[in-house]
This record gives structure tokens, sequence and C-alpha cells, in this order.
């Protein structure tokens, strides 16, 4: 499994990270962040391809939890959290220009932040974010990549996505330039969800359907191990990383701080 951070504190969450069958590297890295005010979720994707995608997601993670804990209080969620990222890119860009060995790394990176009953998920690339509830499974982000702009513009459709071969190039990255567009989205906790975060080493190999099953059927810590297992057996031939944690609702009855 691969190395990843979490606070001795953080409550009880899957969060795995696996180099897969075929790679000798694992270039993801997930990360947790939890205290009386706020929880944060992190996973990113190495560049494969570039040099030090390892290093790039490790800072990435790093300097994005780094960022929030040193803030104190969290008054406007989506800017602070945006911020927080364009803070990782600059420091990933920064660290790749000072070396030849790192010149050209980067990293994806999908966030969550929740305070209270909100919830906001930050995205840079093409892992993802989805949402289980009312007995169904929802991706929040959109990939930052080829294939999702074909589809956008109708020139695929969603299942010819699935298997495109030029599905691994992405249009948009962490720490490849100065500044970074970042993509925000809000949700408003309103009744109990689990989330799920995850690199495209997990979506390249199992259906969101068997995604639901899993989670559905398991606590958070088997689902995030199941996850990993299944990706696999289905080839896993990239790194596989996966956070499954609960958006929890202060409103709702069965709403617990552990």
């Amino acid at each position: 499994m691969g190395e990843f951070y979490r606070e001795k504190n953080s409550k009880s969450i899957g969060i795995l990270s696996d180099v897969g069958n075929t790679r000798d590297v694992n270039e993801d890295y997930v990360g947790f962040f939890s205290n009386e005010e706020i929880s944060m979720y992190i996973v990113a994707d190495g560049m494969g391809g570039h040099n030090a995608g390892d290093v790039a997601s490790k800072i990435a993670v790093e300097s994005c939890i780094e960022y929030i804990k040193n803030l104190g209080d969290l008054n406007n969620l989506e800017e602070e959290f945006r911020n927080a990222i364009c803070y990782a890119n600059k420091v990933v860009y920064e660290t790749s220009i000072s070396s030849n060995n790192l010149n050209g790394m980067g990293t994806t990176i999908t966030a969550c932040l929740i305070k209270d009953n909100n919830a906001i998920i930050a995205n840079v690339g093409d892992s993802s974010c989805y949402i289980i509830k009312d007995n169904s499974i929802k991706k929040i982000t959109k990939d930052h990549s080829l294939v999702q702009e074909l589809v956008d513009d109708g020139s695929i459709s969603e299942e010819e996505a699935l298997k495109h071969p030029n599905k691994n190039i992405i249009t948009r990255a962490l720490g490849t330039k100065e500044n970074v567009e970042v993509d925000i989205y809000a949700i408003e906790l309103d009744t109990k969800i689990k989330f799920l975060l995850c690199t495209d080493g997990l979506t390249n190999e199992i259906s969101k359907e068997e995604i639901y099953d899993i989670i559905i059927n398991n606590d958070n810590e088997d689902a995030s191990k199941y996850l990993v297992e299944r990706s696999k057996e289905k080839g896993g031939r990239d790194n596989i990383s996966v956070i499954v944690f609960e958006g929890e609702c202060k409103n709702d009855r069965y709403y617990s701080r552990k």
C-alpha cells in the first residue's frame, strides 16, 4: 500500500492508496485532516510521463493541508479552499522549476472540505468526487481531460469515453504552470451522504454501479479495501487511491461527531 498523510485524531474513514498490478511506483498520494471545526480529504495523482509525479502529488496534498491548518478561522469556505489549492499549485510549481530532476512534474487534485452543514469540493485534473445519496451514486466533479472535451462537444458518447485510447490525456493539472484554474462545487448537507474521492485507477477499472454496491454494503474502511481489491481483480493497470467518508449533517437525527 502507498503512504499517505493522516492526522492522529482522524475519525473512522476508509483511506487507501495502492500501486496496482503493473506500475513500479505509486504516484498517487492521499491525505486527511480534521479538528473540532472542519474535516478535509484529498486525493492526488502524479502525472505519468512526467518527472517525479510521486513528489508532486505528495507536495500538493501536504501543502494544501498545511495552508488550511494555518488559517485559523474559515469564514469564506469557497474562497479559502480555492486559495489552498492555488497555494499547493505554487509550491509544486516552484519546486519543479528549482530542479532539473523535477522539472515538468504535475498532479491532479480532488479535495473535500466539510464544515457544519456545508461541503466544498475542489478539483483540478481527472481524479473524482462521487456522492452516494438517496439510493444512487452521482459524480460531482468534471474531468479536465481531452476525452471529456470530446464528450462535451458531442464527438463521442459517454460509453465511448470509457474505453477511449486517449483517456489518460488531461488538459489541466496542478503545478505545471505558475497559476491554475480550480473548479469549486458547493453541497449543502441536508441529509446523510457518503462521499468517495478517488483517482482514475479506480474508475478506469470498475463501474459506478460496482462502486455503489461496494460502498453501501460495507463500512467505510472495508469499502475502501474492497474497492482497491476489485480494481486490481479487473486489471489494476494504474495506481489506485480511494477515500470513503461520511458527509454528516448536524441537523440529521443520526448525526454523531466521533
